[in-house]
């Protein structure tokens, strides 16, 4: 690949983004029309568990290491008396698995303390928790609690929000609110899951020829944009 012209998105007025995003949307709706996600788990803590594991990790590895981990750590009690040395040897194939076994630890003794046990309802009492922040939090809430309060953004939506010229924004919360702001709230529960579906099974981030995809027949131009690092889209030469 040669001769890449670098870019940053933006410029698009905010209704041909919202015009953009509705049309997006429908598709999501009608191939994705019940949301779920792909984490594997059986009692809710271990959901938030499996969520905070997937963080810079793919689901097909983290429901290989909750296999075995979670016939051990059901509840959050579980996890609250958890040896930390031992968890996180435990998930040890897991990126970041010395951060990510303080902070399950240190939510499961919270929740114990602070909500007898149960995965709180709201965003506000689960970002108060170690090691969740706004995208865990709707995740959370959205798989567990059919509450949807907001867009959460993870790698694959942020890549097409950015591919799609949807934001102007690299950081993952302020694209979530970017994407607020162009979908309506009854339709939230269909972007992140359905763009993570899309992304995993359709569209990947390795760029490639993908003009008669779904979503890119909506915009074309998104054929040519690709995600780098620092929240920018490269142009493939023409």
């Amino acid at each position: 690949m040669t001769d890449v012209r670098k870019s940053c998105p933006g410029g698009t007025a905010f209704e041909a983004r919202r015009e953009r995003a509705r049309k997006m949307v429908a598709y999501l709706k009608k191939a994705y029309p019940a949301p779920k996600s792909e984490l594997a788990y059986r009692t809710l803590f271990q959901f938030v568990v499996s969520v905070i594991l997937s963080a810079q990790c793919t689901d097909r590895r983290v429901n290989e290491c909750t296999a075995t981990l979670f016939k051990k750590y059901k509840t959050a009690e579980d996890f609250a008396e958890a040896d930390p040395a031992t968890f996180a040897k435990e998930i040890s194939s897991i990126p970041f698995f010395n951060n990510k076994a303080k902070n399950i630890i240190a939510a499961a003794k919270e929740i114990q303390a602070r909500h007898g046990g149960a995965v709180p309802r709201s965003e506000a009492a689960l970002v108060a928790l170690p090691g969740i922040g706004y995208k865990t939090a709707h995740v959370v809430l959205g798989e567990l609690f059919d509450i949807w309060e907001g867009i959460a953004t993870d790698t694959h939506v942020k890549r097409f929000a950015l591919r799609f010229d949807l934001t102007d924004n690299a950081d993952p919360t302020k694209i979530s609110k970017d994407l607020e702001a162009l979908v309506p709230k009854r339709d939230w529960k269909y972007v992140n899951n359905g763009l993570v579906l899309y992304g995993r099974y359709v569209c990947s981030a390795r760029p490639h020829s993908c003009a008669d995809h779904p979503l890119t027949r909506i915009w074309p131009e998104a054929a040519n944009r690709w995600l780098k690092a620092k929240g920018c889209v490269y142009s493939l030469p023409r």
